[in-house]
């Protein structure tokens, strides 16, 4: 088992609610090499008014992370951001003043919790029409995908796909999105799965939920979630 990417993590120590010092971020990191993970991309959030972050304060404590971390062990390692689609960030992807994924083929969205905004479907619309693929982050967790599930249909018709938060299946965000992430599984509506880790103490949890991943779908799409789906959003493509 091995050579999985994980494309939402919060390892970025003092940014965000992710780890708070150097040292947690590498004991994060740590425990995601050791459960096969390769590459890992920090994605703080990028939320005005909660997390007032920009592409510079993000790239300053990317660095200043990375400078003060022993590389021995640790994963490949990458800089990106959780970005929550509101006006004012959706205005700084299109003028390429957001961060997406290294490559800038992809980028990460996330939504309120209990609507997804107006007119979103035009919005992943436009940002693929720039040459980001939108990526769904933990679409799940979201109070409408519960509810009705074919919500997300106009998402992927604009050309969106959706990543997996795969501690969803173990219970970490209740039964609702628990249930909601075994049903997206079953219709094979994920492009790719990740971590979200955001402390040292979410690596057991994460490797309970491999288990799971593995009962639910198999060694083979369990491949396909952690290792070819995270590569193939790197390079802007679906599979």
């Amino acid at each position: 088992m091995g050579g999985y990417v994980d494309l939402h993590c919060h390892w970025v120590a003092g940014v965000d609610d992710g780890v708070k010092t150097v040292d947690e971020g590498r004991a994060l990191l740590l425990g995601l090499a050791k459960l096969g993970f390769e590459r890992v991309v920090a994605t703080p959030h990028m939320r005005p008014g909660m997390f007032d972050n920009d592409r510079a304060t993000l790239e300053r404590g990317y660095e200043s992370t990375v400078k003060s971390l022993d590389p021995a062990g640790l994963p490949e390692l990458g800089l990106s951001s959780e970005h929550f689609l509101d006006d004012i960030v959706f205005q700084r992807l299109l003028k390429k003043q957001a961060l997406p994924y290294p490559g800038e083929k992809a980028v990460l969205v996330e939504f309120p919790p209990q609507v997804l905004p107006a007119r979103v479907d035009a919005r992943l619309f436009d940002l693929r029409c720039s040459g980001l693929l939108p990526v769904i982050a933990h679409p799940e967790r979201y109070q409408p995908v519960w509810r009705d599930p074919a919500c997300l249909d106009p998402l992927f018709e604009a050309g969106a796909c959706l990543l997996l938060d795969i501690c969803s299946l173990v219970g970490k965000y209740g039964r609702a999105a628990q249930k909601a992430a075994e049903a997206l599984l079953e219709e094979e509506a994920y492009q790719a799965a990740c971590t979200d880790s955001h402390r040292p103490s979410d690596v057991d949890e994460v490797a309970k939920a491999i288990e799971r991943l593995d009962e639910l779908v198999g060694e083979e799409e369990r491949t396909r979630l952690l290792s070819t789906g995270p590569r193939g959003i790197l390079s802007g493509s679906l599979s």
